[in-house]
C-alpha cells in the first residue's frame, strides 16, 4: 500500500516505521520544519507542507494513496485532513487519531473518518480484555459504530466448551473473525471445538452485543 501520514511527531513516526517494516510505501507530511527529520524514519518520503491546504495535498499527490492517517496532535487538523482526503481526493481509507477523547463524537463519516483511534479508549479496552472473562469488551468501532470489533473470553463454566462452532447460535450481524488460544491464532471453522479461556474476536453491531454476551454466558442453555 501507499500510505500518507499527516503529522511527523512521535506517533506519526512510529506508525511510519511499522508500515515501512511491513513493506509499505510511506509519505510523511509535516507542517513544522523542525519536525522534518528524514534520518528518524529512513525509507519514508518526507513532505513539508500544511496538510489542511488542498493545494499542498495536490502537490503531494494524495490521490495516489490507498490510506491516509491523520496523526497530528490537533483534533481540528485531523478532522480537516480527513475531510479533504475523503471528499477532495477520494482516498479509500482514512484513519484518524483522536487527541482529546471529548472530541471523539466528531470523528464520523461526515468528516471523512473511516476509523477513529482514541489512545485512552484503546488502553482501557486492552486492560479490560486482559482481565475480563465472560464480558464483551469493545476494542474498536468502525463506520460510526455500525460495526464494532469486540472480544469475549470464554469462562470455564460456559456450556460451549468442547462443542463445535457450528452449534453456537450467534446473533444476526455477528461474525467470528479469530480465536486466540494461548500463543495461537486460529481461523474459525464450523468444526472447531471451543475451549475454556479462548479469546473470541467478533465483528458485530452494537445492538446485539448484549445478546452475544448472553449466548456465550454460563447460564445460556448449551
Amino acid at each position: 500500500m501507499r500510505v500518507a501520514i499527516v503529522g511527523a511527531g512521535a506517533v506519526g513516526r512510529s506508525i511510519a516505521g511499522e508500515l515501512l517494516s511491513n513493506g509499505h510505501s510511506v509519505m510523511l507530511i509535516e507542517k513544522d520544519g523542525r519536525k522534518v527529520r528524514t534520518r528518524s524514519v529512513p525509507g519514508a518520503e518526507w513532505v513539508q507542507a500544511d496538510a489542511c491546504e488542498v493545494s499542498s495535498l495536490e502537490e503531494a499527490q494524495l490521490a495516489t494513496c490507498d490510506v491516509v492517517v491523520a496523526a497530528t496532535g490537533d483534533d481540528k487538523a485531523n478532522l480537516v485532513v480527513s475531510l479533504l482526503a475523503k471528499t477532495e481526493f477520494a482516498v479509500n481509507r482514512v484513519v484518524a487519531r483522536v487527541k482529546d477523547p471529548r472530541n471523539e463524537w466528531l470523528y464520523t463519516e461526515a468528516w471523512g473518518v473511516d476509523v477513529a483511534v482514541s489512545t485512552p479508549r484503546v488502553l482501557a479496552a486492552l486492560v479490560e480484555e486482559a482481565v475480563t472473562v465472560g464480558d464483551v469488551v469493545r476494542l474498536m468501532s468502525f463506520r460510526k459504530g455500525a460495526a464494532n470489533l469486540v472480544e469475549i473470553t470464554l469462562s470455564e463454566d460456559t456450556p460451549w466448551v468442547g462443542k463445535p462452532l457450528r452449534e453456537v447460535p450467534l446473533p444476526r450481524e455477528t461474525v467470528l473473525t479469530a480465536i486466540l488460544r494461548g500463543d495461537r491464532v486460529i481461523t474459525p471453522s464450523p468444526d472447531e471445538p471451543l475451549e475454556a479461556g479462548d479469546e473470541l474476536l467478533f465483528v458485530t453491531h452494537a445492538d446485539v452485543e448484549e445478546q452475544l454476551q448472553h449466548v456465550l454466558s454460563p447460564t445460556h442453555p448449551g
